[in-house]
């Protein structure tokens, strides 16, 4: 989990979530976006941002209960993923700037985060590409024997992709371990989802392929969490796939640090209603305020450490034009 004295802590038993832990983890990742959100038009960094501000509920929720043998797959909104699985904050803040000592050298960006140490297998800014290297990751799990679980991210969208029922089909068949989260904001870009599909189902479509659902429709991050710990255990055994629908809002635009509603895409007052059940503040109140201030200190200092970390770091040398070039 998170690097701050407050997610690094002992991790309790699989019976409750520890409120410091859960919200440092929650806290980290907003925080850490925001600080992008402000230093993006300096120009700084190199590459489009996807901001998951308003979603780190379903980042933090499915993967605290993970292991460190455990695997997490991503969008290109990847970094609530990247950070609540344990990825290096200094090293996803190097990448976004283009530096060398970021997590992909500086050549993927924000879109292409990977951190082997951390099992993060990487996030792509192709929509659903991700899904079938999730699905083939658990394969090789499961014939090496490690019981480890992959998790599996996705947006709405690609679930429209063809890969999408494959994998669905092949990891039901050979019954994988794998838990497909579908973070269901309701926007491709800027296309509502009742523009795009049939009907909003989507559990019930997954659920033919004999894969046991559940939907959240809030952004309830000890229920996402608890649900997933329980399943874990099963799924090691060979118990399968699960898939989870986690309804969210996404409060920035759909790429950038600004905001869209202006541009009659989304309702404002859609947002304010989100931001009423905001998962930071819910877990905040589980805290004295004492424990928050010094969560919150401990996280301003680690993003604080990562900016400077990005800023001092060099440039690729011309040379790395040429490495990692298949063709």
């Amino acid at each position: 989990m998170a690097a701050t004295k407050a997610a690094t802590a002992k991790r309790p038993s699989r019976s409750g979530a520890d409120a410091g832990r859960i919200y440092g983890a929650l806290r980290r990742i907003r925080r850490a976006e925001e600080e992008i959100a402000r230093i993006y038009p300096t120009d700084k960094i190199k590459s489009p941002v996807h901001l998951s501000i308003g979603q780190e509920a379903i980042a933090v929720g499915v993967c605290d209960p993970l292991e460190p043998r455990d695997a997490v797959s991503g969008t290109y909104r990847g970094h609530a993923t990247y950070l609540a699985k344990g990825g290096s904050l200094p090293a996803m803040m190097a990448e976004l700037f283009g530096k060398d000592t970021g997590c992909a050298r500086g050549k993927g960006g924000s879109m292409h985060l990977i951190d082997m140490k951390a099992n993060v297998l990487g996030t792509s800014a192709v929509v659903g590409t991700t899904v079938p290297v999730a699905v083939g990751f658990a394969m090789a799990q499961k014939m090496l024997g490690t019981g480890a679980v992959v998790a599996c991210f996705m947006g709405d969208g690609a679930t429209e992709e063809g890969c999408f029922p494959e994998s669905l089909n092949f990891a039901a068949l050979h019954k994988l371990p794998v838990i497909f989260v579908c973070e269901n904001n309701g926007f491709a870009i800027h296309e509502p989802i009742a523009k795009r599909q049939a009907t909003d189902r989507l559990c019930a479509r997954v659920a033919t392929y004999g894969i046991p659902t559940k939907r959240f429709v809030d952004s309830d991050t000890r229920a996402i969490r608890s649900h997933v710990a329980a399943a874990l255990p099963k799924m090691r055994k060979g118990g399968g796939p699960i898939f989870i629908e986690c309804m969210t809002w996404r409060w920035r635009e759909h790429v950038g640090p600004g905001e869209d509603y202006d541009a009659g895409f989304r309702s404002i007052s859609t947002l304010k209603k989100w931001q009423k059940k905001d998962p930071v503040e819910i877990a905040a109140k589980a805290l004295t305020r004492a424990a928050r201030a010094e969560i919150d200190a401990a996280v301003e200092a680690e993003i604080a450490a990562a900016v400077r970390f990005a800023e001092e770091s060099p440039f690729p040398p011309v040379e790395e034009l040429y490495t990692d070039v298949f063709a």
